[in-house]
């Protein structure tokens, strides 16, 4: 790879995080505000995973910033703890949402951000991942990953506000919360396991 072909990657690498950064940091704002007014824990969780997904792209801003086999490293093992970070905190607000019987209102809004969200995850996550392996970047090919298992988790979530805003089904907003735990559980272990 020429050096001005490995510099195109490396800005398209940052544009990327920095858009994912942007869109995060607006979602939290938004999250914050649906899962008030609703009482969603699924809204809830996605703010949670919005607070993580800033972290990760914070992360590999700095890894892209001075690549190094120590600093990819520690850059990966960031993004693995806050997969499983991100599967705890959904775990616990579902199961303690199914033993309340935790009875959320609809929302229209957070139909509307899930939708829209998952879109643009789902684009940016084949983008971060080819952008990563031309690059010869785990770290931000590792991104990719996490931004794609948001995608699912706004799919997870719409589904489950979607079932509760227009069947009632209270019991499909922390479901929504479960679903994605298992993803976020395997992709945390396969980060963290020490390669042997």
């Amino acid at each position: 790879m020429s050096e001005l072909d490995h510099g195109r990657l490396l800005r398209t690498g940052f544009v990327l995080e920095w858009i994912t950064l942007a869109w995060n940091v607006v979602g939290v704002l938004i999250l914050a505000f649906l899962a008030t007014t609703s009482a969603s824990t699924a809204l809830a969780g996605f703010g949670l995973d919005s607070f993580i997904e800033i972290g990760a792209s914070t992360v590999v801003l700095w890894e892209l910033s001075g690549s190094g086999a120590k600093r990819q490293k520690r850059a990966l093992r960031f993004i693995g703890v806050a997969f499983l970070l991100l599967a705890l905190y959904l775990l616990a607000e579902s199961v303690l949402a199914f033993s309340a019987q935790h009875r959320p209102e609809g929302s229209i809004g957070g139909i509307i951000w899930t939708a829209v969200t998952a879109v643009c995850m789902f684009t940016l996550a084949v983008l971060k991942s080819r952008t990563g392996r031309a690059l010869g970047n785990p770290v931000l090919e590792t991104e990719g990953r996490v931004t794609f298992i948001d995608g699912l988790l706004a799919c997870a979530v719409l589904v489950g506000v979607l079932m509760n805003t227009w069947l009632g089904w209270w019991w499909a907003d922390p479901l929504a919360g479960l679903v994605i735990v298992a993803y976020a559980i395997r992709e945390a272990v396969g980060i963290l396991r020490p390669a042997h």
